[in-house]
């Protein structure tokens, strides 16, 4: 079991005002989000991204792709093929820029999976683990609220047979029907492969607000519990992108830690068992 980091996403438009911000309240990395629209295409593109983000150190700093409607595993092949297109250049950037995480998603932004093939999806996420391992990098899947990775039995086999990492959101954990139906519990989640959880997203759960902060320790104290089990899952990004709501989970968290006698590791600070 190791100490956790807490980290932040990258909610503020200015660097130094998101460095100033995390450092404050103590944070002790960055989890940065790109759009489809915002990965670099140029050198020139990838320097000027790289200039800004060394910024932000000590703090640490790993990426998420959060693009909709981008499916490798799209039936139609061309999309397909621009999606792979599109996430085979994100892992490059993150390379050149340093990082060695790097989360994605299948189904995101979708309300039906009718318009994908599930072999072709868990090709091309074996194809992109690989991929992404040659760069030196550790791709992670990320569960949803809906679709093929809110389900356990479903998860586990794309993470099985694809070979990626995992990062679990807890938040779309708790509302996922396979949870809510109780034809599941969230241990399932992580139970086949507790190693391959590398990260988590922290808060209580999403609805047609977005992403709501927890109101006390004991809503989701089970589901820190859980994250203390993996034994290498210590980047806790607590993922709301509003300064009160983030700053509440803060407190709950740091609120919980406290409870279990832990310190979480602060930016800078390399990884170190408990």
């Amino acid at each position: 079991m190791r100490r956790p980091k807490l980290a932040c996403c990258n909610f503020l438009p200015a660097i130094d005002e998101l460095k100033t911000f995390a450092l404050e309240l103590g944070f002790g990395g960055v989890e940065w989000s790109f759009e489809r629209d915002e990965v670099p295409r140029s050198a020139e593109q990838r320097q000027a991204l790289g200039a800004m983000l060394a910024r932000l150190a000590p703090l640490e700093i790993r990426y998420h792709c959060a693009f909709q409607h981008a499916e490798f595993g799209d039936v139609d092949g061309e999309r397909a093929k621009e999606a792979m297109r599109l996430l085979r250049r994100t892992c490059r950037v993150v390379a050149e820029l340093g990082g060695r995480v790097v989360t994605i998603h299948v189904g995101r932004g979708l309300d039906t999976t009718h318009g994908l093939s599930w072999e072709r999806t868990l090709d091309a996420l074996a194809h992109l683990h690989r991929f992404a391992a040659g760069l030196g990098l550790e791709l992670c899947l990320e569960n949803l609220a809906w679709g093929w990775t809110s389900r356990p039995e479903l998860f586990e086999k794309l993470l099985r047979k694809g070979g990626p990492f995992a990062t679990l959101d807890i938040g779309h954990a708790l509302v996922s029907p396979s949870i809510t139906s109780r034809h599941f519990d969230l241990e399932d989640f992580t139970a086949p492969h507790p190693e391959r959880f590398l990260n988590a997203h922290i808060y209580h759960a999403e609805d047609e607000r977005g992403h709501v902060a927890p109101e006390t320790v004991e809503e989701i104290a089970g589901r820190l519990d859980l994250l203390l089990e993996l034994p290498r899952c210590d980047w806790w990004v607590l993922e709301l992108r509003e300064r009160a709501p983030l700053i509440q989970t803060l407190g709950v968290v740091r609120g919980y830690l406290e409870r279990r006698g832990i310190v979480p590791r602060a930016a800078g600070e390399e990884h170190s068992a408990l």
